[in-house]
């Protein structure tokens, strides 16, 4: 076991637990921030996406040891009141059906769009790709992306 001091969504929390615990199980357990979901466990679906500095990563297999002190954002974290132009936009595009893999959705997209503003609809295709999605809303997911970045031209 070991202390591990970490920022997420602003504030500062520390934590004692084993140094290969993935960040899904500290966010989950011991901070009881569940809005990132358990999926696959591999990797693999990214229900699990979170922020590492400004890059979407997947928690599940993200060791905290790794963490260092760079700044985590969780989906509780992505913005106060739900008002992230994904947000919104997913909110107008009506994209959840069961809504489990949003978190993650809404996590990668927001970072592809903090890394670029405008991207091609190959870029969202690409960036997005590997999020899996079980009610097939891709088609809203990609709409919803494309609502964001007009919204974010428009401010």
């Amino acid at each position: 076991m070991a202390i591990f001091n970490l920022n997420i969504n602003g504030s500062e929390h520390s934590v004692e637990v084993d140094p290969n615990t993935p960040m899904l199980w500290v966010l989950r357990d011991h901070l009881k921030l569940v809005g990132t979901k358990y999926g696959c466990g591999i990797a693999q679906c990214g229900a699990c996406t979170i922020h590492l500095g400004n890059s979407a990563v997947r928690s599940c297999q993200l060791p905290i040891s790794v963490v260092a002190n760079q700044k985590i954002t969780t989906i509780e974290g992505l913005s106060e009141n739900g008002d992230h132009p994904v947000q919104k936009a997913w909110l107008e595009i009506d994209v959840p059906q069961c809504g489990y893999c949003q978190a993650g959705q809404i996590m990668t997209a927001s970072a592809l769009l903090n890394q670029n503003p405008n991207p091609s609809d190959t870029e969202i295709e690409t960036a997005m790709d590997g999020n899996i999605c079980r009610c097939g809303t891709y088609t809203r997911i990609k709409k919803a992306i494309q609502l964001a970045v007009a919204n974010q031209n428009l401010s």
